[in-house]
Parts: structure tokens; C-alpha cells; sequence
């Protein structure tokens, strides 16, 4: 009977260990599975860039206009935050 324990514990251990590793598998997987989308998009993004330059500086135009916006709309919120 005392030699059943020690293995029941070394299995639950085992056990134990494989759900933990099943976990990190699955974290680092779906971390992967991120990267990779975030690279085909890189790659479409340089592809259509490329293809197209002027699509470029509209973005760029897109973009600050998007900057100014938001710093505008956070200068409004801190003076209905103070009112």
C-alpha cells in the first residue's frame, strides 16, 4: 500500500505537469497564430504600397488628421473634466 502512493502522487504530478504544458503550448500558439496574421498584413500593407505610392501618403494624411482629432478631443475632455 505505501509503494501505491508515491506512484499515485508521481501521476498526479505527471498530470499536472502535462495540463501545464498543454497551457503554454496553447498561449505560445495563439501568440504565433498573432504574429503570423500580423505579418501577412505587414506584407499585403508593402504589396500595396508598393503597387500603389500615392495610397501611401493618403494614409500618412489619414493618419494625422487621426493624431490631431484625438489630441483635439483630449484637449476638449479636460475642459469639460474642469467645468
Amino acid at each position: 500500500m505505501a509503494e501505491a502512493e508515491p506512484q499515485e502522487e508521481d501521476c498526479e504530478n505527471s498530470i499536472k505537469k502535462m495540463e501545464k504544458w498543454n497551457r503554454d503550448l496553447e498561449k505560445l500558439l495563439e501568440e504565433m497564430e498573432k504574429i503570423t496574421v500580423r505579418a501577412a498584413w505587414m506584407t499585403y500593407n508593402i504589396v500595396t504600397i508598393h503597387t500603389n505610392p500615392d495610397l501611401a501618403n493618403s494614409m500618412k494624411h489619414l493618419q494625422d488628421a487621426f493624431l490631431r482629432c484625438k489630441e483635439q478631443l483630449g484637449k476638449k475632455w479636460q475642459e469639460v473634466l474642469k467645468e
